[in-house]
């Protein structure tokens, strides 16, 4: 991206310094399209976008750009089920029999809520093979998982579970609640905060969505890379059936899949609307009269209650009620007490609840560097700095 890129949008006095950050991605760490917001009380203070939307147009990024957040979507199913949790319609110690009798099947009654919010259901991948069209159909995917065995391999007891996650989290709700999740964020979540954000694109919304790239060196990660773990047949469940991420192909890209509910990677939306969301879970589950979480369940859910090494990337894994609580890597910037979930490519979205901050970066090329992503670190250091500032 060439230095002269424009970038737009503005930030409150006392954060200039993140808009220049955010240049800076585009003059030095080449950044070709983004978005990144922030919330402080509640009130945006950050709202930046520029590049290209899409690399192969060269249509621009702009103000009502939205982006596929790919596992960004985890923490938006996280907050779906906690809403559940919270009106106690769920509770984390029940079974899932009870709302899903069909999932008690080759002994997986024993299993959970709590084990599915937290990655621990021993389902992480699916054993029967699976098409790109069935990929794209909730109900037939959770079908899939109910008449599956539970994992007898170790690693399984928590190992990330990528795309079941949301197919079982969505199942879940709809047993219990009768609408899709993506209907339910959308009449629960979106509609009151006045957000732009789909688990299920409107077909008219459509031109708006940012084009994903491959970065220049992308395939150094395991998903990018054909057979990382030969004779892995666990790994080949959870992202070999299909393949999800090998150049040069992206499906993800495609209407069809845009319109489809995958609970665990495909929600859409603008960084401000994100950001927006986890404001309200940073300033105690509330925002502008909107009250999504009580104070009890919003605490409970930024509570470790699952953690370890996950198998095969090899980076520690802490996970609360649904949502990616922070490591030493410091996912979610220089905040120990931080929550949200990261995304495939690059994107970071989450709560700073004791600096009352939430954000959300979003971007559309794809980068997987083993030695870290530069761009959502220099974004996030240079609001903290702000924010301890103010």
């Amino acid at each position: 991206m060439a230095q002269d890129t424009v970038v737009c949008g503005h930030v409150e006095p006392g954060f200039e310094p993140v808009a220049e950050a955010f240049a800076a991605n585009f003059a030095e760490r080449g950044e070709l399209g983004a978005a990144f917001a922030a919330t402080l009380d509640g009130r945006p203070v950050v709202d930046l976008w520029g590049g290209v939307a899409d690399a192969a147009t060269g249509r621009p990024w702009l103000e009502d750009t939205m982006q596929v957040i790919f596992s960004g979507t985890k923490g938006v199913t996280a907050l779906c089920m906690a809403m559940l949790l919270d009106r106690g319609s769920l509770k984390l110690d029940d079974p899932v029999s009870v709302h899903w009798p069909e999932f008690a099947a080759h002994g997986k009654e024993a299993i959970t809520v709590a084990d599915v919010a937290t990655h621990c259901s021993r389902l992480p991948g699916v054993r029967a093979p699976v098409g790109e069209q069935e990929l794209l159909d909730p109900g037939r995917m959770a079908a899939l998982l109910a008449e599956q065995e539970p994992e007898s391999d170790p690693r399984a007891q928590f190992i990330y579970h990528a795309l079941t996650y949301g197919w079982l989290c969505g199942e879940l709700m709809r047993r219990v609640d009768g609408r899709s999740l993506g209907r339910f964020l959308a009449e629960e979540v979106a509609a009151p905060l006045d957000l732009e954000l789909w688990l299920g694109l409107p077909p008219e919304l459509e031109p708006r969505v940012a084009a994903l790239s491959y970065g220049p060196n992308w395939g150094q990660s395991p998903p990018a890379r054909r057979d990382p773990f030969p004779g892995d047949d666990l790994w080949a469940s959870i992202y070999e059936n299909p393949p999800l991420f090998i150049a040069p192909e992206l499906n993800w890209n495609l209407p069809a899949w845009h319109a489809a509910e995958i609970a665990g990677a495909n929600a859409i939306g603008t960084a401000r609307s994100i950001a927006r969301m986890y404001g309200a879970l940073a300033c105690g589950g509330e925002c502008d009269g909107v009250r999504l979480l009580s104070a009890q369940t919003l605490k409970l859910v930024a509570t470790p209650l699952a953690s370890g090494v996950e198998p095969h990337y090899g980076v520690p894994m802490v996970i609360g009620v649904g949502f990616e609580l922070q490591t030493e890597h410091a996912q979610f910037g220089p905040v120990e007490q931080a929550f949200g979930f990261t995304g495939a490519g690059g994107s970071v979205h989450g709560a700073w609840p004791e600096e009352r901050v939430g954000f959300s970066y979003a971007m559309n090329e794809l980068r997987d560097d083993l030695s870290g992503d530069g761009r959502p670190a220099a974004l996030l250091a240079a609001l903290h700095a702000c924010v301890t500032a103010v």
